[in-house]
């Protein structure tokens, strides 16, 4: 158990803090560009909520490529992982270059539908229109990662992710003070520093794939198979989006100050999340490198032991929130009616935690697994479920809200610990 310990560990610290390093380039421009005044702000919040979408919805493109590297691995097929890795940053490559052009063309009637005002649209279209060329960069980053972390390489895409942002502070700064670019020039700066963490990172998996005599050069048949694979994480990605969206929009009906608290409640999960997928990640590598191995004992200790480490992480951060509660509020806002309609909703979020810990862990551990299919009918199945808990306690307040969440993370995890009870997730061996 000590040395499983130690692998959970050497897998969780370092993606833990490729994950914290993800959301700083958005709070790079957020600073830069609010000195710029409301409105380039304002845009830039709308710009951001577009391209969160769209790259939130290709994380299918890290999880399954992680899934299987790591699989192929365990296997002792160093080459067909390789191989895998390669048909994932081809696939990244592809997708990315459709995605990209469909926002650029879109990015105008996107802007005006999310926007308060003209300004603000005007702002959120230069915005979009440049990070479109960065979409491709982006999600060959998520390829890449994936790749290497299912071949245990948790360092390169730690490094790669602290230098993209030092690169795209230094960019953003020189772009939009020293050229006078504006937003645009944030926009640049980030795409610029994208593309070059994309490159590195596509880098390392390409020599790898040649060290081993894999080819690099696109496969149709490869590429394909990749896509397929993402289909079932693509939904099952959409199913978790779409229930965020659903409390955004019955939280607003609230009033202001619930929409307030609302979102800095979802702000303060999000965070605690980071430490929870970190140990998703490594469900994800180790379950699908003992699977390889046709390990069946060593993948139900590797489960329970994750499993534990899940707990464990929940119940220390409900315990961090619910001692923390009274003081986080005046942080986030002066306003004392957003201040009151927090606390409650903190002190709710903090009991769902050790709940969450569990669910995170076993979600990765299917991810893992390749149980893609059964991750996509199991969202649908809680998404149905927690809508109109949603709609119904919603009418009770914000709190009423959040307990209809603690209800969606109590659905997933019976579907999930249900799931990983029994053995047909658990496919030995190279699928």
């Amino acid at each position: 158990m000590r040395d499983l310990d130690r692998r959970i560990v050497a897998i969780a610290v370092p993606a833990f803090a490729a994950l914290v390093t993800e959301p700083l380039m958005l709070a790079v421009d957020t600073v830069v560009v609010g000195h710029l005044g409301t409105v380039p702000l304002a845009g830039l919040a709308v710009a951001s909520t577009v391209l969160g979408t769209v790259v939130g919805l290709c994380i299918f493109l890290a999880y399954g490529t992680t899934a299987t590297v790591a699989r192929l691995h365990g296997a002792g097929d160093v080459a067909g992982a390789r191989r895998e890795g390669v048909s994932g940053v081809w696939l990244a490559i592809g997708l990315g270059t459709v995605l990209g052009g469909l926002l650029a063309v879109l990015a105008r009637p996107l802007a005006t539908a999310l926007s308060s005002s003209t300004a603000v649209a005007d702002a959120a279209f230069d915005y979009l229109v440049v990070s479109a060329a960065g979409v491709p960069a982006m999600l060959v980053v998520l390829a890449a990662t994936g790749a290497l972390r299912g071949s245990m390489d948790l360092r390169t895409p730690l490094v790669v992710a602290v230098l993209a942002n030092l690169a795209n502070a230094g960019l953003n700064v020189t772009l939009v003070y020293g050229f006078d670019l504006g937003i645009t020039g944030a926009a640049l700066g980030t795409v610029l520093a994208q593309w070059a963490a994309a490159l590195w990172l596509g880098g390392v998996v390409l020599r790898g794939a040649l060290r081993t005599g894999a080819s690099v050069r696109p496969h149709g048949a490869g590429v394909l198979r990749a896509g397929l694979d993402g289909v079932p994480l693509l939904v099952r990605t959409a199913t978790l989006r779409a229930s965020l969206i659903l409390a955004t929009a019955v939280a607003a009906g609230l009033g202001d100050a619930a929409l307030a608290a609302h979102q800095i409640a979802a702000t303060v999960v999000t965070l605690l999340a980071f430490v929870l997928d970190s140990l998703a990640i490594a469900g994800q590598t180790l379950t699908g490198t003992s699977l390889g191995e046709g390990d069946a004992a060593g993948t139900r200790s590797v489960v329970g032991r994750l499993v534990a480490w899940g707990a464990g992480a929940g119940v220390a951060a409900a315990v961090l929130l619910a001692a923390t509660a009274v003081v986080l509020p005046p942080l986030f806002t002066p306003d004392a009616q957003v201040q009151d309609a927090l606390l409650p909703v903190l002190l709710v979020v903090a009991v769902i935690q050790p709940l969450s810990g569990v669910v995170f862990v076993l979600d990765g551990i299917l991810i893992g697994a390749g149980d893609g299919r059964y991750l996509a009918w199991a969202g649908l199945a809680v998404l149905a479920v927690y809508a109109p808990l949603a709609l119904l306690l919603g009418r009770t307040g914000l709190v009423g809200l959040w307990c209809a969440y603690g209800g969606f993370i109590a659905a997933r995890l019976v579907v999930l610990y249900a799931r990983q009870r029994g053995d047909r997730w658990m496919v030995l061996g190279v699928r």
